[in-house]
């Protein structure tokens, strides 16, 4: 087709809108338990599996996936993940019951991560100006918070509307739809000319995992990733213990995971005019652990807690921003940039399995929240000291 677009720019638009489609998926969720609940008589314990399921695939199939969008080419990939997650989210919405919900929610997960985690190198292939790249790589670390805040404002009226099995498939609809949108507007996949020896799964992998900046790139996405998902998804239980209505704090909850987006795309931008990784990072983690020192400890006084909340998130938003930033020039060499990216997702969904059980854990051992922000301010302490040593790297390459 002709209609593909030639600006670099509008590609990218198109790419990240991708992303927040496929967001919608993963927060599509949070609000629609109270209907799932009542409508398949599904169980607390059911429904947190329901949430965290989603993960399973990105804690263990990140690299293997990243690794085939590197060998397959991340466009390819890319639109079999969309279909994929068509197909789990329409077999979610024929369920009859508890279990074969949570069996599409597992299908939903594996094609969320084949969509989603090429998109940086796929990026990295067709928009050759570094400025441009490293805003574009900003705009795209902010898919999930606007995806996720989009769900949060629009799923009640939607399940309102058409119930939740018409969710289902509005979504499953939209995700066919993007997967069009990628066929048709974006040029297919440049084939290499590598010999299959250096082209091979094995020596790719090796690559990447014998260098130090996926290492510590991934580490890093694990620290962010548990703190931030710990205090935003606990942010709603904080506002209802001080009596706050549930649309509000629905409102409330959007506001502070949208705001993420805003962090992530100023990463980009302050990237793009020459800024230090390592600065930016250490910027983020410090703002981070203070931000959930106050949203944590300022028992009593919810709008300094959210306040804090929104500093937390807002300017913790720089990090994968930075990160998604470093992938492209810290990866190994050009060919494993998914590979890296996948290492990282890999660590990033850990991180959001692990974080909130932890928290929720010290809290209910002291009796409060006052005590949590240790749990989230030696991850900002840990994630600091990275930020030093991945500006060392980034000096090395540079």
């Amino acid at each position: 087709m002709n209609a593909r677009p030639s600006d670099p720019r509008r590609l990218a638009a198109l790419v990240v809108l991708v992303g927040v489609s496929c967001a919608l998926h993963v927060g599509k969720l949070p609000v629609a338990i109270p209907v799932l609940r009542e409508a398949l008589g599904m169980s607390l314990v059911q429904a947190g599996f329901l949430l965290s399921l989603v993960q399973l695939a990105g804690m263990t199939l990140g690299l293997l996936v990243g690794l085939m969008a590197d060998r397959l080419g991340p466009r390819r990939v890319m639109v079999a993940g969309l279909v994929l997650l068509a197909m789990g989210s329409a077999l979610g919405a024929l369920s009859p019951d508890v279990q074969t919900l949570l069996a599409t929610r597992v299908l939903e997960g594996m094609g969320f991560l084949l969509a989603v985690l090429p998109a940086p190198g796929l990026l990295r292939q067709h928009v050759e100006q570094g400025p441009t790249l490293s805003r574009a790589l900003g705009w795209w670390g902010a898919y999930m918070p606007l995806g996720t805040a989009l769900a949060l404002l629009l799923g009640v009226p939607l399940l309102g509307a058409v119930g939740w099995r018409g969710a289902w498939w509005c979504l499953a609809l939209l995700s066919l739809a993007a997967a069009s949108a990628l066929t048709a507007w974006v040029p297919r996949d440049v084939r290499t000319m590598q010999v299959p020896a250096a082209n091979a799964l094995g020596p790719r992998l090796a690559r990447t995992l014998r260098a130090p900046g996926p290492w510590l790139m991934a580490l890093a996405f694990f620290l962010y990733s548990g703190q931030w998902l710990a205090v935003v998804g606990f942010l709603p239980t904080i506002y209802q213990q001080a009596g706050y209505a549930g649309g509000v704090v629905g409102v409330l909850t959007a506001l502070a995971a949208g705001i993420n987006m805003a962090g992530n795309i100023g990463a980009g931008r302050w990237l793009a005019r020459g800024a230090r990784p390592g600065t930016v990072l250490t910027l983020a983690y410090l703002s981070m652990g203070l931000g959930a020192l106050v949203a944590f400890g300022a028992q009593g006084h919810p709008a300094w807690q959210y306040l804090a909340v929104l500093v937390f998130s807002g300017v913790g938003g720089l990090i994968p921003g930075t990160l998604f930033g470093l992938s492209v020039s810290l990866a190994p060499d050009r060919d494993t940039v998914s590979t890296t990216v996948g290492w990282m997702q890999q660590f990033s969904a850990l991180g959001q399995f692990l974080g909130p059980p932890v928290v929720a854990w010290v809290a209910t051992q002291v009796g409060g929240w006052q005590w949590t922000w240790v749990v989230t301010g030696a991850s900002s302490v840990l994630g600091m000291l990275l930020a030093n040593r991945l500006q060392a790297v980034w000096n090395r390459r540079a």
